[in-house]
């Protein structure tokens, strides 16, 4: 006011501008300078200038009190709630929930791998249900038989379908002599067959087999140039009076020329799984051309499945047109003096001695037996003629031959509704099969004859009821074998899901 001193002017300010300067916040210290520019004062004799007002300072919410000084009534804020209730301190550890807090975590993916495994296992594909054979082999009853083995050299000799008789003899590859030519014939027959009753087509002799036809030194059968015969006759002159002269004009007719036939013959022992062999010649003259006598009967065995092969080889001669005469059989005492008999090839050289590829039969009840064997390296002591070391070869042979059809005896192996084995499913369950009918062999004194289920044409079933013919009980090896069928002796049903779920493996 106008009319009030400046000292009562400036005591009226002093509470106003306290009250503007207080901090804006309780418990905020206010700044020290703008309170000391307030307390000076102006000089004597002017009036002091209007302090200046800083801004008032934004209104703000009152901090909460804490919550242990709040009434009953109040109720604490959502937030802060929610902060008492996640903020609490962990409990302190322990044995029980350390497990606890483990399982909680594994349980899940230890089931969950429990649930893939089994999925796995009931998806898996089943194993093939197999066949086993129960029991020991069968073995032949009264002496054991015992084979006349040569002295010398090396022999071999098997039943087909039955089993084999041993070897004699180290066997080691020695020349073959002619019984090569078994192999020639063969190898003919593999690249162009015949059926029984067949002739062929014609083969024209040529100027090489016609000037080999006068060789002194070997056998030979006496063809001219131009001459035409069919390939039956020709396979007769080969293996009949042994005309090496036919064997290589065979194999020039087949191949093109006599080195590319022989590495056809080779191929086809090597086929037939004859390790031990090797053939350098269509015709067995040459000393390189070597086998064993094991190797030999693999051969026989092959060539006496050929009703061509099988029908020459024990012709004791034979007329074949357009020759001079008759042609006639090295073999013919032998297939004379035994019924039995079924020939195949001789051969015989100084570097051979005498060998001999041989097969005989024997009829029991009614089913023809067939035995192949092989002679080898065989001689006369004291000689070096090839027809002395032929003719020994031939004696010995013959006393091998008689015996092994005089030892051969039939016996019942299985009787009807025997159990013979099981159908194995692979998952542990087993089903019994049985023997349909009785199961007849032949064997001889000793032997023991090994016994084999084969399945049937559909393979083994998975389930199927009792009774069902599920295969065969064989006895002896190799075809021919006899065999009888065999049927489940109860229901078989297919695997559970029980044991899918626990195989292993």
């Amino acid at each position: 006011m106008a009319g009030e001193s400046p000292g009562v002017a400036e005591r009226k300010k002093e509470p106003e501008e306290a009250a503007t300067e207080r901090p804006a916040a309780a418990g905020q210290q206010a700044p020290a300078e703008p309170e000391a520019a307030a307390e000076q004062k102006a000089p004597a004799g002017r009036e002091a200038p209007p302090a200046e007002r800083p801004a008032p300072a934004p209104e703000t919410a009152p901090a909460p009190a804490p919550a242990e000084q709040r009434t009953a009534t109040e109720q604490p804020a959502p937030l802060d709630l929610l902060a008492q209730l996640t903020n609490r301190p962990a409990p302190p550890p322990s044995p029980a929930r350390t497990a606890a807090r483990r399982l909680k975590i594994w349980a899940p993916l230890v089931l969950l791998l429990a649930v893939l495994l089994g999925i796995a296992q009931l998806l898996r594909p089943l194993p093939d249900p197999r066949f086993t054979v129960a029991g020991d082999p069968y073995t032949f009853t009264g002496e054991a038989f015992s084979m006349p083995w040569p002295e010398e050299g090396q022999a071999a000799a098997r039943v087909v379908g039955v089993g084999s008789l041993g070897t004699h003899g180290e066997q080691k590859p020695v020349p073959t002599a002619s019984v090569a030519k078994v192999m020639t014939a063969y190898v003919i027959l593999k690249g162009h067959p015949l059926k029984s009753g067949e002739e062929g087509e014609p083969i024209t002799i040529d100027a090489t087999a016609a000037k080999e036809a006068g060789a002194q030194e070997e056998s030979r059968v006496e063809v001219s140039e131009g001459q035409t015969y069919t390939r039956f006759q020709m396979l007769q002159m080969l293996l009949i009076p042994s005309g090496n002269n036919i064997a290589r004009q065979l194999a020039r007719w087949d191949a093109g020329s006599e080195d590319a036939f022989v590495k056809k013959m080779n191929e086809a022992a090597e086929e037939l799984g004859m390790d031990d062999t090797t053939y350098t010649d269509p015709s067995g003259l040459d000393a390189s051309t070597v086998s064993t006598a094991a190797d030999q009967v693999k051969l026989a065995e092959e060539v006496m499945k050929n009703d061509v092969l099988r029908k020459i080889v024990r012709m004791p001669n034979a007329d074949v047109p357009g020759l001079p005469g008759r042609i006639y059989n090295n073999n013919d005492d032998l297939l004379v003096s035994n019924p039995g008999g079924l020939g195949i090839k001789t051969g015989s050289s100084r570097p051979a001695g005498g060998t001999l590829m041989w097969a005989a039969k024997r009829t029991i009840e009614g089913k023809e037996r067939l035995i192949v064997g092989a002679t080898m390296a065989q001689r006369q002591a004291g000689s070096d003629d090839a027809n002395a070391h032929l003719k020994v070869v031939k004696e010995r042979s013959y006393k091998m031959i008689k015996a092994v059809q005089d030892a051969l005896v039939p016996a019942t192996v299985v009787r009807k509704g025997d159990v013979v084995g099981y159908v194995d499913d692979g998952l542990g369950g087993r089903t019994s099969v049985v023997a349909t009918a009785d199961l007849r062999a032949v064997g001889w004194g000793g032997l023991k004859a090994k016994l084999e289920l084969i399945p049937g044409g559909g393979g083994i079933p998975r389930a199927a009821g009792a009774g069902t013919d599920v295969g065969a009980l064989a006895v002896g090896t190799g075809p021919g074998r006899a065999q009888v069928p065999v049927a489940l002796q109860k229901d078989m049903a297919a695997p559970g899901a029980g044991a899918k779920l626990t195989r292993l493996g």
